[in-house]
């Protein structure tokens, strides 16, 4: 079984995607001959040609339209946005007529495509490069919000994506693109949306992240282990849908859990998590639901991103705060 990337498991998945299924096209920002910025669509121009792999103009809401236009005339489209912090002049064609094509038609418009959207720090970028705002997102009926953290479910995750009959934002982690790599297979397969992923089973506490912040939990949760604690690390996948019953069920377990993301705190999706917890595990818990996120200041510039974005140190006070409470 071949090993990959992130970026190259993308790739694969988009390859994969074109090949399978001739209504699937591909449109962004350089996406086309460049490759894209990150060159997760290298290749695919080459291979495809500009009919399927097409090249846009530096214009987000004119992306997204393009893209629910060809959703509405049968079409598969995987729009690329280069960056999170750019994909607020296409929110209100998202919001107003992605999410809502379907229900408005009473389905009988399709609104089958996929917007692939680098998010997060960690990466020295400049101003509107880092956000993680997929919250804005996570609270809009009509859409599903997917992020990987591994190689294998990039690839899983966007085959089901392009196949769904809803909007999908697909949400990419800068910071671990090429971090490391993982077995992906060969072959055509789909992660579920709304599945969450068991990454670590514990006992004492459960720890809870998505995206670049899984790699984080699991570091912080092999040194808790070396201090007797043990953790049931959860990798949400699907923002949403959430899996709620892995997250109830190791709850309930646990009796105590600690939440990790690199959003801002305030209305971050933290925020919902602890009230699903509270609603349907309160009983069970032995301390406060706790957070470890971003801060709610815009994203810093270099000197203090590292100081914006959760860490070690931050994780495994927060486990010790539930664990003595």
């Amino acid at each position: 079984m071949p090993e990959m990337t992130l970026v190259q498991a993308i790739n694969e998945g988009i390859r994969f995607s074109l090949e399978l299924d001739p209504s699937v096209v591909v449109l962004g920002e350089d996406v086309g001959k460049n490759g894209g910025v990150f060159r997760t669509t290298e290749g695919l121009w080459d291979t495809f040609g500009d009919e399927r792999v097409i090249d846009t103009p530096l214009a987000e809401a004119g992306i997204i339209g393009a893209s629910i236009g060809m959703a509405v005339n049968g079409l598969r489209p995987i729009a690329e946005i280069q960056f999170m912090g750019f994909i607020y002049p296409g929110f209100e064609q998202i919001v107003t007529h992605a999410a809502r094509l379907r229900t408005r038609t009473q389905g009988q418009y399709p609104a089958s495509l996929v917007v692939r959207v680098p998010y997060g720090g960690g990466i020295r970028a400049p101003e509107l490069h880092s956000d993680s705002t997929e919250s804005l997102f996570v609270h809009i009926p009509g859409l599903k919000v997917v992020v990987p953290s591994t190689p294998y479910d990039a690839k899983g995750l966007l085959l089901a994506a392009v196949r769904d009959p809803d909007p999908v934002i697909y949400l990419e982690p800068m910071k671990i693109y090429r971090a490391f790599r993982g077995e992906v297979p060969d072959r055509e397969y789909e992660v579920p949306l709304g599945c969450a992923r068991q990454v670590r089973e514990g006992e004492d506490v459960t720890l809870i992240a998505w995206g670049a912040m899984v790699p984080l939990a699991e570091q912080a949760a092999r040194i808790l282990a070396k201090k007797g604690i043990s953790c049931d690390l959860i990798d949400l996948r699907s923002l949403y849908p959430l899996d709620e019953k892995t997250i109830i069920g190791s709850v309930k377990k646990t009796g105590r859990a600690v939440i990790v993301h690199e959003a801002p705190k305030t209305a971050g999706l933290g925020a919902e998590l602890t009230a699903l917890i509270d609603e349907h595990a309160f009983l069970w818990l032995e301390a406060p639901v706790t957070r470890v996120t971003g801060f709610d200041v815009p994203v810093p510039m270099f000197a203090l991103e590292d100081d914006f974005r959760p860490n070690l140190c931050r994780i495994e006070e927060a486990v010790d705060q539930v664990i003595n409470f």
